[in-house]
């Protein structure tokens, strides 16, 4: 088997976690809390940004997206190579 195939593959799951991550951080950045009515204030629902949380699955999402690219050039360097080399 070729390198460029086995970098192809192990990049695709290292942006399947990413991906992964990310969502998780996402999900654990927003919180809500809901409050019940008391006396003459009505009830509302406090949502809760957790800044740490999201710059993470930002981060997470960028590095995804870099992991893509390179292993889209390295796919198609790596197919033009197969096909440069059966002529």
């Amino acid at each position: 088997m070729r390198r460029w195939i086995i970098a192809v593959i192990v990049e695709v799951g290292l942006i399947v976690l990413a991906l992964m991550w990310a969502v998780l951080s996402w999900c654990n950045g927003i919180r809500t809390t809901d409050f019940g009515p008391s006396g003459d204030a009505p009830g509302f629902t406090a949502t809760r940004y957790a800044a740490p949380s999201l710059l993470l699955a930002a981060v997470l999402l960028a590095v995804a997206g870099v992991l893509a690219v390179d292993a889209t050039a390295r796919l198609v360097r790596g197919l033009r190579g197969l096909a440069g080399a059966g002529r």
